[in-house]
């Protein structure tokens, strides 16, 4: 992935407005006539501060429309884009091979954004210093583009997972616009060229991952699965990724798509689990970037 760093800036800036917008409505919020009666008093305060109160959302949100597109525009003239090896462009993976000293797991998150819980894991991903890969729903993103802002100003890698998340089959118009529309407005709202797609329920045969590979996307699935999205009792739910993980693998966790409570109360015990394993954790493309890198050295050794 190239670097990102020269975009953070925007969310430094969006904190500050939103510090400004605040102290400005805390100063027009002081009483203007303190010598009115008591009953007066509270009255104008009363209708003083619900017109502040609108006022002061109003600027809060064209704040952040205003940084929003700022953030567009320069992400957009600059081109962020996450290299995949060419050797997995139209190439289904659902882990990496690797040598095993290179003991290594890729976090993954489907569905999103999603209000409450996409904000949540970015804050336990944070807190733990993690990137994951989350492969976002284009209509979602639509209704929540500053989630996907946060998710890749946050060092995270953005990807396709179709604009309407269905199953059913898909003629190639469809697939296409399924497909397209998505990857269209992950640029359109963060500067991201992704090539990385991941099918709804990794369904291979609607039409939409067969549309996905013949464009060289590579399809991501997975060799562990949550079973989040069933929501299974905590334990059970961390039972089934921890079980089914090794080195090079991928994890499939939910984000978005319905009430992911039990996704965020088991997410930190998961991370303390590999990390007591002696695992790092790393984003799709890095996991691809490695696997490439090993594939050489033993290509090299051979020869």
């Amino acid at each position: 992935m190239e670097n990102s760093k020269s975009f953070f800036w925007s969310q430094g800036i969006i904190i500050a407005l939103l510090a400004l917008g605040s102290s400005l409505s805390l100063g027009l919020m002081m009483p203007i006539n303190p010598k009115a009666s008591e009953a007066k008093s509270k009255i104008s305060i009363n209708s003083n501060n619900n017109s502040i109160s609108i006022e002061t959302t109003q600027r809060i949100e064209q704040f952040k429309s205003a940084m929003l597109r700022t953030w567009q525009q320069e992400a957009k003239a600059k081109g962020l884009a996450y290299s995949v090896p060419q050797r997995f462009q139209g190439v289904t993976i659902a882990e990496a091979k690797l040598s095993p000293n290179h003991k290594v797991i890729a976090l993954t998150f489907d569905d999103g954004p999603w209000i409450g819980s996409t904000a949540k894991v970015l804050d336990i991903l944070k807190k733990n210093n993690i990137k994951g890969t989350f492969f976002i729903v284009g209509q979602m993103l639509k209704q929540h583009p500053e989630l996907g802002v946060r998710i890749v100003t946050e060092g995270h890698v953005i990807a396709n997972h179709t604009w309407t998340h269905r199953y059913h089959s898909m003629n190639p118009q469809v697939a296409a616009y399924e497909v397209e529309s998505t990857s269209d407005l992950i640029y359109q709202t963060t500067g991201v060229k992704t090539t990385l797609f991941r099918p709804p329920g990794g369904m291979m045969n609607n039409g939409v991952a067969a549309y996905a590979r013949n464009q060289k996307y590579t399809i991501v699935m997975w060799s562990a699965d949550s079973l989040d999205y069933s929501r299974p009792a905590l334990s059970r739910l961390i039972s089934n990724v921890t079980r089914a993980s090794k080195p090079g693998g991928i994890v499939l966790l939910h984000d978005g798509g319905g009430n992911r409570s039990r996704t965020v109360q088991a997410l930190p015990q998961i991370i303390d689990y590999f990390k007591k394993q002696g695992y790092s954790f790393v984003t799709v493309p890095e996991l691809l970037e490695m696997q490439d890198k090993d594939q050489k050295l033993m290509t090299a050794k051979k020869q």
